[in-house]
């Protein structure tokens, strides 16, 4: 992954120099636990695309272990039970980085920090929720984490190719993903709610560097690549605490992208971002006095400025009272 790579290459120096704390936890920040939205779909007419809803999402959803340049997430637990948190709390897109491991599985991880979850924890936790709360869909996007450089993990040789172990997993687990999104080289259309409710739709499998495999998941994200593509906002790169507000600023404007955008598309928007200098929990929180993106995300949204819809948002860190506004605009 370029972007740790990148980071622990040089943490001595960041070591001398690591900024403040961010912000305490409030209604936009660290306060998942507070959010209870387990069947807020129950609500949406089966009709509505998935590209008009507003979806809370979380970017990196199992990274809890490796210290504060690794961490996007609130820690409920490990083999799966943060993600678990993160659903009932009302999460409906995740984020789910994987490594391949010996035996042909996944493993996941976050950089070269391993978060003590495997696949089969995800889709576990995901059948379970489903199955208790069957008007809900979630959208995956997984992604092959290891690219073998300083900062990353290395997957392990001699094993199957990524796309071949997820056929693998989405076989072991019948009924659980929507299965056009799941069909190699089918690149699927994007679907209503009422047809993929109690299924998990994968929006896009990426390979290492980024690139889509192999047209699985919906057709419209065939261009999403590593960072900021048609439809998604992921500009990471947040290089220390003064520049959160550039990243505030394309959060934002592509929230207003998002609205004059194309109806039938899912508009992605990436609140995350790090570097040695602003890490992940002060781009979302804030930090020496600098306002994070969740504070300004819930005061943004508060206000309306004529949104009718937020697209995903994909958050590190969020709130009660954040997930809960977002999910308002349906």
């Amino acid at each position: 992954m370029k972007r740790v790579a990148a980071l622990l290459g040089t943490l001595v120096l960041a070591l001398a120099v690591t900024p403040g704390a961010a912000l305490a936890a409030d209604a936009s920040y660290r306060t998942l636990s507070a959010a209870n939205h387990p069947d807020w779909m129950a609500s949406v007419a089966s009709g509505t695309s998935l590209s008009a809803l507003s979806i809370p999402g979380t970017h990196e959803t199992m990274s809890i272990h490796g210290g504060s340049l690794t961490q996007t997430q609130e820690d409920f637990g490990d083999s799966g039970a943060t993600l678990a948190r993160q659903l009932t709390a009302g999460i409906r897109m995740i984020d789910i980085r994987a490594r391949v491991n010996g035996g042909n599985t996944f493993t996941i991880h976050h950089g070269a920090s391993y978060q003590n979850a495997n696949f089969t924890d995800v889709t576990n936790v995901l059948s379970a929720f489903l199955a208790a709360h069957p008007t809900e869909t979630v959208l995956m996007r997984l992604k092959q984490e290891c690219t073998g450089e300083l900062g990353s993990c290395t997957d392990v040789s001699g094993q199957k190719s990524f796309p071949d172990i997820f056929d693998t997993y989405a076989a072991a687990a019948p009924g659980l993903f929507w299965q056009p999104s799941v069909t190699r080289g089918s690149a699927a259309a994007t679907p209503t709610l009422g047809a993929v409710r109690g299924k998990v739709v994968l929006a896009v499998l990426h390979g290492a560097r980024g690139g889509p495999i192999e047209r699985y998941g919906l057709a419209q994200f065939g261009s999403w690549t590593d960072g900021s593509s048609t439809y998604i906002q992921d500009n990471y790169s947040v290089p220390n605490i003064g520049a959160i507000a550039t990243k505030r600023d394309q959060v934002r404007r592509f929230l207003d992208a998002t609205n004059a955008g194309e109806a039938s598309k899912i508009y992605v928007n990436f609140g995350s971002g790090s570097s040695l200098f602003a890490q992940p929990q002060q781009v979302a929180g804030g930090a020496l006095g600098v306002q994070g993106v969740d504070p300004f995300l819930l005061i943004y949204l508060g206000e309306g400025h004529g949104l009718t819809r937020t697209g995903a948002l994909m958050l590190d860190f969020p709130g009660s009272g954040l997930i809960a506004k977002i999910i308002s605009y349906n």
